[in-house]
């Protein structure tokens, strides 16, 4: 069973350094800028990390030769994206826990650093059910809004 009070102390430090950033660089500026902040920030905090990792995915455990690279590999088990984007969105959060379950680590972050406040998004994977956890500890449920739900919202909207 995962400790998710453990799981988010272990991280506690490095969403801080992710804050620190924003408040340094403000909102809107380049994904590559804060990304090379967020290095400086880590190096200065004694953060260990590595920066844009690269690794290959397994199958059958045999290594194939695609390739996957991702922003921040912390601590040797938290993955930092890093995006500077309007919002979030289910891609950028899907290409997060597809590196977390590949390589199975315990912890992800996702942050937009381009909103007037960062936002900040921190997940866990259970190896055990194999599951993207949220930082209450539930199942990770993106809700999907079918196109009859949008059709009639939109009926709706255009009827007031």
């Amino acid at each position: 069973m995962m400790n998710i009070e453990e799981l988010k102390d272990h991280v506690y430090d490095i969403v801080g350094a992710l804050h620190s950033v924003h408040d340094e660089l403000g909102p809107g500026i380049n994904e590559y800028c804060y990304q090379e902040a967020f290095a400086i920030e880590l190096s200065d905090r004694g953060i260990p990390f590595e920066r844009e990792k690269t690794f290959h995915p397994h199958y059958k455990g045999r290594p194939m030769d695609a390739e996957y690279r991702i922003d921040f590999l912390c601590k040797g088990d938290v993955i930092v994206e890093c995006k500077a984007v309007s919002s979030l969105t289910s891609t950028h959060r899907a290409q997060l826990f597809n590196y977390m379950r590949l390589l199975k680590a315990a912890c992800g972050i996702i942050v937009n650093f381009y909103p007037k406040f960062a936002t900040i998004e921190r997940y866990f994977y259970d190896t055990d059910s194999r599951e993207i956890l949220t930082s209450s500890g539930s199942p990770f449920q993106e809700r999907q809004v079918c196109a009859g739900e949008l059709a009639r919202a939109d009926k709706k909207s255009c009827l007031k």
